[in-house]
């Protein structure tokens, strides 16, 4: 696999620091902690990105597991409480509480800043579909007629909601995994999620040969670190924290031994991405 470049260019660096020093921080974070520990909000039914096998495995694994600990140990906490954040879960969680953050492929999106506040972005990605590996679909202007499934609430579903509609059966399930067992089973003809999502599902051993991802992205999903609305200190310190694990190499090194074994390949020219200044 092609491997990201190491080498962040000055721009990136300046926006980085610029975004970080845009941030103001007088408010205190309102972070709920017990002690040494912090919860996270995490996904575990996304490999690559949020995965915890049905065997039990003691932690989820994954890029966003590998940023979530790096953060919480950037922030000075030694352990980490890894909570799972289903999709349409993750403003309540934070709301009431229950989590800390929120690391869960969780797309900056104007409707959800309205909610929560974002940390970020730490990851860019896209809309993609997820096929049989003998489907003439070979992107979203080939859905006419087609059943597509989805996780309800996510993006990738109210995307298809808004622009594709008209033409495109959707069903909404609350796991993309129920999506996936949806494809194998021939019950729809494609599942459209964010491409590092579908890369994780179909480099799984038991898709080997039966499913491809179609690789004509048709969106910018911005991957950032949900908290409590307002709090502009904890912002503050999650951007600092993104902002070393990038410079230092960790967050390649991350992406190298989780993603990248996936084959996942990001655009270059959005990722590591520049972090947004905290408000």
């Amino acid at each position: 696999m092609q491997r990201l470049t190491r080498i962040l260019a000055g721009p990136a660096i300046v926006g980085l620091m610029a975004a970080l020093a845009a941030c103001t921080v007088d408010s205190r974070s309102t972070a709920s902690t017990d002690g040494d520990t912090i919860k996270i909000g995490v996904t575990f039914d996304q490999p690559g990105l949020g995965w915890k096998a049905p065997a039990g495995a003691a932690d989820p694994t994954g890029f966003d597991i590998e940023v979530a600990r790096y953060v919480a140990h950037d922030l000075g906490y030694s352990d980490v409480k890894f909570v799972e954040a289903p999709t349409a879960e993750r403003e309540t969680m934070i709301e009431e509480d229950k989590v800390d953050l929120v690391i869960a492929a969780y797309s900056i999106t104007d409707a959800r800043k309205k909610l929560v506040s974002f940390a970020g972005p730490y990851l860019v990605a896209g809309q993609d579909l997820l096929v049989p590996v003998n489907s003439d679909v070979t992107g979203p202007d080939a859905l006419n007629g087609r059943t597509v499934c989805s996780v309800s609430q996510s993006t990738a579903a109210q995307k298809i909601k808004d622009d594709y509609s008209k033409d495109v059966h959707l069903q909404e399930a609350e796991t993309y995994a129920q999506c996936i067992d949806s494809l194998t089973a021939g019950a729809v003809d494609a599942v459209t999620a964010d491409n590092v999502i579908l890369a994780g599902y179909a480099s799984q051993p038991q898709y080997a040969g039966k499913l491809k991802v179609v690789g004509e992205p048709f969106s910018t999903e911005r991957y950032g670190v949900g908290l409590k609305l307002g709090d502009v200190g904890l912002c503050t310190r999650v951007n600092e924290a993104l902002t070393r694990m990038i410079s230092s190499g960790e967050w390649q090194q991350a992406f190298d031994r989780t993603l990248g074994v996936a084959g996942f390949v990001p655009d270059p020219a959005e990722n590591p991405p520049t972090l947004d200044a905290c408000t």
